[in-house]
């Protein structure tokens, strides 16, 4: 009697959400293929910092037999919050206790980099822009990419994020403008060439609101900072006010007008970055996201519930990898593992998305946030 034999599984999307479940799959001797469409590795930056949460990103780590590695490499630092009022003046404070590890920052880059080198060499195919999925739905199906190639997969794992190619094969929703846009400023060797802005910053995270708009800015390793101006605005708001999003003196111009009323000391967070501002406008998943099963296709992370950036995005896709491996690894087929793994992740993160639905706009309240019941210093 022949054996069954090995299923073909693709994965879309390079991310930590894919790099994670081709991990733990490996571990358990199952062969999966990552296609992204980035030239390569070091194609793009890969954003700022992110913190891993006990319950969801670190038991996705824990399975990939990597935890060890990210806390030799997290920042258990970064857990430090601070909340100001547009003054500069420090409203609440909270300083990570020692050996604190619930949710220690790294950096996205080093996160991929520490996937990447646990992966099989040739496991991630890079300079692949899936085009269409099509096939029967149970399977096999074809991915076709931009670049001509074709491959032929018996489950394809869409890890793709927000605007995944995969989900048009399960769903038809499309990411929601959500009211609220975010301009990345970077400040580069900030202890040294930007130390007012290092000192209000911390070694963690700092954030301050007026109602309409607000300033969130964050440590990086390698000296760096990342401030993220939080404003309601239309997602076009650059271009219609006259701009494009290289006219980094102009941007500058109407971003000082719009914080006049912010203290000197608060506005050089918008106004004393190195290089260009990036435009993020946030877009979210219609609120519940689910779909129809399909035995060959299925999504994970942002694919499937793109949820405004509010400390889950991440931890969320890492566990939804980790299910899914251990659903392929410890059932008989491919439909029943997806069967198993959506019975999960459907419902739970369509509880997540109810909690953060419109919560992006909380960003810009004068009340304080959660972490305001921390300890205060």
């Amino acid at each position: 009697m022949n054996p069954t034999p090995a299923p073909r599984i693709a994965i879309i999307g390079a991310g930590p959400g894919g790099l994670t479940c081709a991990r733990i799959l490996q571990r358990h001797g199952i062969t999966a293929t990552v296609h992204d469409r980035d030239a390569g590795p070091d194609a793009r930056d890969q954003g700022g910092t992110l913190d891993l949460h006990a319950d969801n990103g670190q038991i996705a780590l824990r399975e990939a037999g990597l935890l060890d590695a990210f806390f030799r490499l997290a920042r258990p630092e970064g857990q430090e919050m601070r909340r100001l009022d547009t003054a500069g003046t420090l409203l609440f404070h909270h300083l990570p206790e020692e050996g604190e590890q619930f949710k220690p920052e790294i950096d996205r880059g080093h996160l991929r980099d520490l996937l990447l080198g646990s992966l099989r060499p040739g496991t991630v195919r890079w300079g692949h822009t899936l085009e269409e999925v099509s096939g029967p739905a149970d399977g096999p199906r074809t991915l076709h990419f931009t670049n001509g190639a074709t491959v032929e997969a018996d489950l394809v794992i869409g890890a793709d994020g927000a605007w995944s190619a995969v989900r048009r094969a399960v769903s038809r929703a499309t990411p929601e403008y959500t009211g609220v846009s975010f301009l990345e400023a970077r400040f580069d060797d900030a202890d040294e060439r930007h130390p007012r802005v290092a000192e209000l910053v911390g070694q963690g995270s700092a954030a301050a609101a007026d109602g309409e708009r607000a300033l969130f800015a964050q440590r990086n390793s390698g000296n760096h900072i990342r401030v993220y101006v939080i404003q309601r605005v239309p997602a076009d708001w650059i271009t219609a006010v006259g701009l494009t999003p290289e006219d980094t003196d102009g941007i500058r111009r109407v971003l000082l007008e719009r914080y006049a009323h912010w203290s000197p000391r608060m506005r050089e967070l918008i106004a004393g970055n190195d290089g260009p501002y990036t435009d993020r406008p946030i877009f979210a998943l219609p609120v519940p996201h689910t779909w129809d099963h399909h035995p060959a296709v299925t999504l994970l992370g942002d694919a499937a519930h793109l949820m405004p950036p509010l400390g889950v995005g991440v931890n969320l896709a890492m566990l939804d990898a980790c299910e899914l491996a251990l659903a392929i690894a410890h059932t008989d087929t491919v439909d029943e593992a997806v069967r198993a793994y959506e019975k999960t992740m459907l419902p739970r993160s369509t509880e997540t998305a109810r909690l953060l639905d419109g919560a992006v706009t909380g960003l810009l309240s004068t009340e304080l946030p959660d972490f305001a019941g921390a300890k205060q210093n």
